[in-house]
């Protein structure tokens, strides 16, 4: 009889999406040249993982398999995804890990304003797995790691991409009233799109939370982002960023979406760059103050140098008033 030791850990034997294992798989279409990136390899990006890693951290750059990891950690410039790294929706285009998450880390908060400070960074973004089995939504959480970082860093601003805190009263309030200096939350696709690829949101509820943000604090900035190539209308695109106007968000990203896995929503089309181009002069027209639009656009690639660019526009236009 020959007995097999499992040396395998509870991490490694736990199925990241169990609840696409069982769909079937779709094609994952060849990347044009535009969009493809070079392995990270530089003493800048191993610097920054170990820096991340020392502390504990999360962050969404590793998770989500952003493909400008390379370029931002070479930066040492990092997004922190806080709260765990498991998370309680399934959306269809996410790669980030779905299932029953484990109890906050009180410790975290130190932790990544810790990292802040060790890293330099003049500019964070903080970002979170959604969270539906708090009460609050992670709320607290966020205002601890803001108030964290304030103390730690206090010329540091601050960005934070939420979840939408659906059925969460108060929790929006909370969280501005920690006053981070960018409020993002994404929408992710048109309204079209929801029901498959983000079908625990609700897209109306997310453009009230935007608009409610400006309610709450005139002064403070909000940004929205989504992907394209996952079947949606050109029209649609413009009837969101209209949407969006509405709801006085001043800064919007788009990308190109990367299906993580066969298992994956179907990338069902590869969006070029003219047309990246042409979006951005809609979206300039429509009275945004900043626009990123490009096929490797995330919602934190180059946060620091455009909110410098976003708070320049805000000045600019107070002035011509």
């Amino acid at each position: 009889m020959v007995t097999i030791l499992d040396r395998m850990t509870p991490e490694e034997k736990r199925v990241r999406h169990p609840e696409k294992a069982h769909r079937p798989d779709t094609e994952v279409l060849r990347k044009p040249e535009w969009i493809r990136v070079k392995a990270p390899t530089s003493k800048g990006y191993a610097e920054t993982r170990s820096i991340v890693k020392d502390n504990k951290l999360v962050t969404v750059c590793e998770e989500a398999g952003c493909p400008n990891i390379g370029e931002c950690w070479d930066k040492k410039h990092a997004t922190f995804m806080i709260m765990g790294e498991i998370c309680t929706r399934a959306c269809a285009f996410c790669n980030v890990a779905t299932g029953k998450p484990n109890a906050l880390d009180p410790d975290e908060p130190e932790n990544v304003a810790k990292a802040v400070k060790q890293m330099g960074l003049t500019h964070v973004v903080i970002t979170s797995v959604d969270r539906d089995d708090l009460e609050d939504g992670g709320a607290e959480h966020f205002e601890k790691v803001i108030w964290a970082i304030r103390a730690a860093s206090p010329e540091t601003t601050i960005e934070i991409l939420t979840p939408d805190f659906l059925k969460k009263p108060g929790a929006l309030e909370r969280v501005v009233a920690a006053k981070p200096d960018v409020f993002n939350h994404n929408l992710e696709t048109v309204p079209g799109n929801y029901l498959t690829v983000r079908p625990g949101a609700r897209y109306f509820h997310s453009i009230r939370l935007l608009q409610r943000v400006k309610e709450l604090d005139p002064t403070m900035f909000t940004k929205s982002g989504i992907m394209v190539g996952l079947g949606e209308e050109r029209n649609e695109v413009l009837q969101l960023m209209d949407d969006l106007r509405t709801a006085d968000v001043d800064f919007l990203t788009i990308g190109q979406y990367l299906q993580p896995t066969r298992k994956h929503h179907q990338v069902m089309s590869f969006v070029t760059p003219d047309e990246f181009k042409s979006y951005e002069t809609v979206a300039y027209s429509k009275g945004f103050l900043m626009v990123s639009a490009s096929p490797l656009t995330r919602s934190s690639h180059h946060a620091g140098d455009d909110f410098a660019r976003l708070r320049a526009a805000r000045e600019k236009l107070q002035a011509a008033r």
